[in-house]
């Protein structure tokens, strides 16, 4: 079979009867070619096919255009919209995401940044979880990286947080405020590491004490993060006759398997049991009751993010890193009273 010829600027401007100078102002979107000619231009190049190579153009700038965002799992809702923020951030500035999974594991998180170079990323954002930070201080990359996640990290790099504990304290005060004595804890992991669950289970450790309320350890049940954990959880502690008032998710997932459980038990949201998760997924004020939850601050995650990154790609002089800790919000809807 012939392998189809290449289209190149030259046979555009050859169609059009311009000059190839005058195909790259068009290309490049500059502002030096009347309309008449942009449109013949263009209407060669849809039907030559000419695609731009924006690899061959970033390569000859020192650039490739594409940021890495390395996460522990795609499905997760919370990762997919903060992508989604962090895509229109950086298209704004000609830069594109491209999104990997590293399960959560040392070695996925490891390769995410030891490869980032050859993997042809501008720069890369890595949520941590199980690297050890000081194998991460070793590492040999000169990418910029931005850390995003919970675990003490090694200054060398940026690292942008959302306030697990002051987040986990405000939802657990609220409940206590609104009469809850007996707060489930669904994915918590009390006197755990400073990872997300062991964070969150401080903030909800720390407002009881500060309302005088003794914490149960019953209450907690650890888990993983899927629909399905939450149902479990619900049904485990309704199972072993352990009663409770109110539940504090530590993900929004998480509260959303656990209202329905809590619907299967004939159980009345917020009336019998309140409800709040930690995350406020734009799915949250769509359930029916919609769940009360946690805002960590979204917007203001994603800007810290893209400009650090931006400062390191874009700035002659050395930027030096940076940890950013953004503050959450209570969201308060129908399963709250």
């Amino acid at each position: 079979m012939k392998k189809a010829s290449v289209v190149t600027m030259a046979d555009v401007a050859r169609s059009a009867g311009v000059s190839t100078m005058t195909v790259s102002n068009v290309v490049n979107g500059r502002p030096r070619v009347g309309a008449a000619t942009r449109e013949r231009v263009l209407a060669a190049i849809t039907a030559l096919g000419y695609q731009v190579n924006l690899a061959a153009r970033h390569l000859r700038a020192g650039r490739t255009g594409v940021v890495g965002l390395a996460v522990p799992e795609l499905e997760r809702p919370y990762f997919a919209q903060l992508a989604g923020r962090l895509a229109d951030l950086f298209e704004a500035h000609g830069l594109r995401i491209v999104m990997e999974r590293t399960g959560a594991s040392r070695e996925g998180e490891l390769n995410a940044v030891a490869f980032s170079r050859l993997r042809m990323y501008d720069g890369l954002i890595l949520s941590v979880v199980d690297i050890d930070p000081g194998e991460l201080s070793r590492l040999n990359t000169d990418a910029p990286v931005v850390m995003i996640g919970e675990r003490a990290l090694p200054s060398r790099f940026d690292h942008v947080m959302m306030d697990n504990v002051g987040g986990a304290r405000e939802a657990t005060a609220h409940l206590l405020a609104s009469g809850a004595r007996r707060i489930a804890m669904i994915g918590g992991e009390l006197d755990g590491p400073a990872n997300m669950q062991g964070l969150r289970a401080t903030g909800y450790a720390t407002a009881h004490r500060e309302a005088g309320v003794p914490v149960d350890p019953a209450l907690n049940v650890q888990c993983s993060f899927r629909l399905q954990d939450g149902y479990d959880a619900i049904r485990s502690l309704l199972d072993r006759s352990i009663s409770f008032d109110a539940v504090f998710a530590l993900t929004d997932v998480v509260a959303m398997g656990a209202l329905r459980a809590l619907a299967d038990a004939e159980l009345r949201v917020p009336a019998d049991v309140q409800v709040i998760g930690f995350d406020d997924l734009d799915e949250a004020a769509y359930l029916v009751p919609s769940l009360s939850s946690i805002n960590p601050g979204h917007d203001e995650m994603a800007a810290a993010i893209t400009a650090r990154l931006l400062a390191h790609l874009g700035g002659d002089e050395p930027v030096g890193p940076q940890e950013l800790i953004v503050p959450a919000r209570l969201v308060l809807r129908g399963t709250t009273r």
